[in-house]
Formats: C-alpha cells, sequence, structure tokens
C-alpha cells in the first residue's frame, strides 16, 4: 500500500517535469525555426535593397507583439510569431546592409552575432545547469524595459549620439538580464506557454544584436 502511494506521488510529481520539459522544447524549437526565418527574412530586405523603415518599424512591432500576446493560446500564435520575427528581420536587414558597405564592416557584422550567440547559449546554460530561480529580477526588468521604450521614443525626438554606447551597453546587460529571467521561468513552471517564451527569447536576441552592431560599429561610422 505504501508502494503504491508513493508510485502514485512520483508519477503526480513527475507531470510537471514533463509539462516544464515540454515547454523548454518547444522553446527552443520554435526560437530556431524563428531566428532562421528572420534571417532570410534580413537577407531578402538587403536583396530587394529595401529602406530603413525609421519610425515605421516600430510602430509595426508594436502592433504584431500585441496579435502575438492576443493569440498565443491558440494555433493562430504560431502565425502571428512567426509574422513578428520575419518583421523584424526584414526591418533589420538595412541595417545590416549598412554596416556591411563600411570597411570593416564584415567584421563588425561578425563580430556582433557571435557575441549575441555565445552570450545567448551561455547564459541559457549557466541557467539551465544552476537551475537558479531567477524570479527576483522581474522588477528590475520591468522598469528596465519601460525605461528602453521610453529611450527608445525620445530618441526619434532628440540626439542622443553622445551617449549611444552607453545606452547600448545598458542594453545589452538587460537583454542578458532577460534571457536568464526567462529561461529560469521555464524551468521553474512560471512561463508554460512556449510562444510567449519564445517572443521574449527572440527579443532578447534581436535587442542584443542591434546594439551590439551600433556598439562595435561606432569606430567605423
Amino acid at each position: 500500500m505504501v508502494d503504491r502511494h508513493s508510485s502514485a506521488q512520483a508519477r503526480t510529481a513527475s507531470a510537471p517535469a514533463i509539462e516544464i520539459n515540454s515547454v523548454l522544447r518547444n522553446t527552443y524549437m520554435l526560437l530556431g525555426m524563428t531566428l532562421a526565418f528572420s534571417a532570410l527574412m534580413a537577407f531578402v530586405a538587403m536583396a530587394v535593397g529595401a529602406p530603413y523603415m525609421g519610425l515605421y518599424s516600430l510602430i509595426g512591432w508594436i502592433a504584431l507583439l500585441y496579435a502575438v500576446h492576443k493569440t498565443a493560446n491558440s494555433t493562430w500564435g504560431i502565425f502571428w510569431v512567426f509574422a513578428f520575427t520575419g518583421f523584424l528581420g526584414f526591418t533589420i536587414g538595412p541595417v545590416i546592409g549598412y554596416y556591411l558597405a563600411l570597411p570593416n564592416g564584415s567584421g563588425v557584422v561578425t563580430m556582433a552575432l557571435g557575441s549575441t550567440a555565445a552570450a545567448f547559449i551561455g547564459l541559457s546554460a549557466f541557467a539551465l545547469v544552476t537551475r537558479k530561480d531567477f524570479s527576483f529580477m522581474t522588477n528590475f526588468i520591468t522598469v528596465g524595459m519601460i525605461a528602453l521604450f521610453a529611450v527608445v521614443m525620445l530618441t526619434w525626438f532628440f540626439d542622443f549620439s553622445a551617449y549611444m554606447g552607453a545606452i547600448g551597453a545598458a542594453v545589452v546587460l538587460l537583454m542578458s538580464a532577460l534571457i536568464l529571467w526567462q529561461t529560469s521561468a521555464i524551468i521553474h513552471g512560471g512561463e508554460r506557454n512556449y510562444i510567449l517564451a519564445t517572443t521574449t527569447l527572440y527579443m532578447s536576441i534581436y535587442n542584443m544584436f542591434s546594439w551590439l552592431l551600433l556598439l562595435f560599429g561606432m569606430g567605423d561610422d
């Protein structure tokens, strides 16, 4: 009787672990596909000579992100997450093209891409191996994201060129914290929706890469 009861408890305890592993697996699978699709759209943008979209990219970002969150619990969520990441890939294409046209542009892009990949893999591995709970960073990340959005909006109206290096460094640190926080939320059961988890991790990678491009490319402008 005791053994049967213990077995039932073990099955009950393993159920959340199975769900967490499923969310983690689906998140990384979808993240890989969206990153590949985003890269394809960036290549398309460069191939057709698409112009920099400026403020329109921010408007599209907000609208598509809203669509992702509204449909995250339905099959339409998959469609909108690809629309969101594809759009962002297309908008960053002209930016990558700009840096590639610089004297050391290929080196800048390679360093930004390599640094982003290394940071994501390292931070994700740290969270997965240590299984540390980073939920204590929730308020810090929330305030940081609000501040980041405010700064981005202000750059459209004021000259922040003298502070772009400091802003870029702050964004990279914030995105690093976001990767740790989101990975921790998945492995501790705080995030059960792999579409939302994928979107958060994608935005972390996208923002980190974008600002590393700026930081590495400062000396070549």
